[in-house]
This record gives structure tokens, C-alpha cells and sequence, in this order.
């Protein structure tokens, strides 16, 4: 998903950046709004910016200019919202294009808007949308890291085909071509993220249950993980 540097149009380039920005600047007001109010959350932000930067950074070539990996920002945006992910995406972007030309910096702004901005809100509303309807909370995680992973590859796709339209079909076939060159190595790259974020959460309900049910995830004095007396309701 990464674009790499110097791949997009500078004017392409600079409108994603400006897209971008409003959703960083209202993450990091979230987020220094939670590390005041609960320090103790330092740690689990910790993990969950250490579990997008990981999982990113396990690349894969596919279309020209971009590669295909898992995104790790499902389980962020489950546990502290869109918002604060937007902040943790944006940071790991930033360290993978510094430190393993992994991305770029003239295309951060577009490799924000897809995993750090899209991707979280994706996953997190149909995270929140199956709780809603007492899915278990597991399917429910699946379901939320399985979206924000192929939402950022579908926006993506879309990025790569403004900037460069099909010469005969346009924008119309770029997507095409785009998304189902994607299509191929992003699927089940989905699903196995989809499936090591409920290990995870599995992980963090044994380790920090606490932290879980302050968060919303579980419900006070919940029941075990999985059932549909967990909580829904953030």
C-alpha cells in the first residue's frame, strides 16, 4: 500500500497532504487528551503503535510504485478510536519512511489518508456497527481489522488511478487494473490480520482486562470474550 517516494504527482502529492492534515491535527488533540486524563494508557498506545509499525513494514511487491502488506491499524482504532490511530499511522508512515524507504515523504500525506485516516474510520464503524447488533466481540474484531486492511488497498487503488488514468479507459480502468492487481495478495493478507488481531485482543483481555473495560471494549464485571454481554457501546 506504501506509494513510494516520488511516485504521485507533486500536485496530487500536496492535495492528499492537505487532506490528511485535518485528521492528524484532531488526533493529536485526542491523544494528548487521553495520556493526561489516563497515563496509564501510555503503554497499551505503545503496543498498538508497535503492532501497525510491525505489520507494515512486512511488504510485498505488487502494482508498480506500491507494495501490499497488513496495516495493524484495526486494533488501534478498536481500542482508542479513528483519531488517535490517525496519530499512531501517521508517526509509523513517518519512521518507516526515515528509516527503511518504506513509503516517502512526498507521499506520506496519500499513504496517511489510506491507512491511517480511511482504513481506521472503516474498520472501527463496522467494529461499532456489529456490536451494535450483539455480534461477539471476536467476529466482531475480525470484521473490523479484516475492513481497515482492505479499505486502505481500495483507496489506494483510487489514488493511483487519479494520478494515472488509463489511456484509453481512464480513470474507470485504472481502477480496475489497480484494484484487482491488489485484489490478488490482499484478500487473504486481510484475513490472516483479521485473525492475528483477535489473537492479540485475546492476549489483552488476559493481560489487561482493566484497561480493556475502561476503554469500553469489555463491559464492567463483563463476561468471557466472545459473548454478547461484552461491551458495544463506545
Amino acid at each position: 500500500m506504501h506509494i513510494a517516494e516520488g511516485y504521485l504527482p507533486p500536485l496530487h502529492a500536496a492535495a492528499w497532504g492537505v487532506a490528511s492534515a485535518p485528521f492528524v491535527v484532531h488526533g493529536v488533540r485526542a491523544l494528548t487528551r487521553e495520556v493526561k486524563a489516563h497515563p496509564e494508557s501510555t503503554l497499551l498506545l505503545g503496543a498498538s503503535g508497535a503492532f501497525t509499525f510491525v505489520l507494515s513494514a512486512l511488504k510485498l511487491p505488487s502494482v508498480t510504485g506500491s507494495c501490499s502488506h497488513p496495516t495493524g491499524t484495526g486494533l488501534g482504532a478498536i481500542l482508542f478510536r479513528p483519531p488517535i490511530m490517525a496519530v499512531l499511522g501517521t508517526i509509523t508512515l513517518l519512521f518507516q519512511a526515515l528509516l527503511l524507504a518504506h513509503g516517502g515523504l512526498t507521499t506520506l500525506g496519500a499513504n496517511v489518508f489510506s491507512m491511517a485516516v480511511v482504513g481506521p474510520w472503516a474498520g472501527y464503524g463496522v467494529y461499532r456497527l456489529l456490536r451494535r447488533f450483539d455480534v461477539p466481540l471476536m467476529v466482531s474484531v475480525f470484521f473490523g481489522a479484516f475492513l481497515a486492511d482492505l479499505t486502505t488497498y481500495c483507496v489506494a487503488s483510487v489514488q493511483l488511478a487519479l494520478a494515472f488514468p488509463d489511456p484509453s479507459s481512464g480513470i474507470a480502468g485504472a481502477l480496475a487494473k489497480f484494484g484487482s492487481i491488489f485484489a490478488v495478495t490482499q484478500v487473504p493478507l486481510a484475513v490472516s490480520e483479521g485473525l492475528l488481531t483477535v489473537l492479540v485482543m485475546r492476549l489483552l483481555i488476559q493481560s489487561s482486562k482493566g484497561e480493556l473495560t475502561r476503554l469500553g471494549v469489555l463491559l464492567q464485571g463483563g463476561a468471557k470474550a466472545g459473548t454478547t454481554t461484552e461491551a458495544g457501546a463506545r
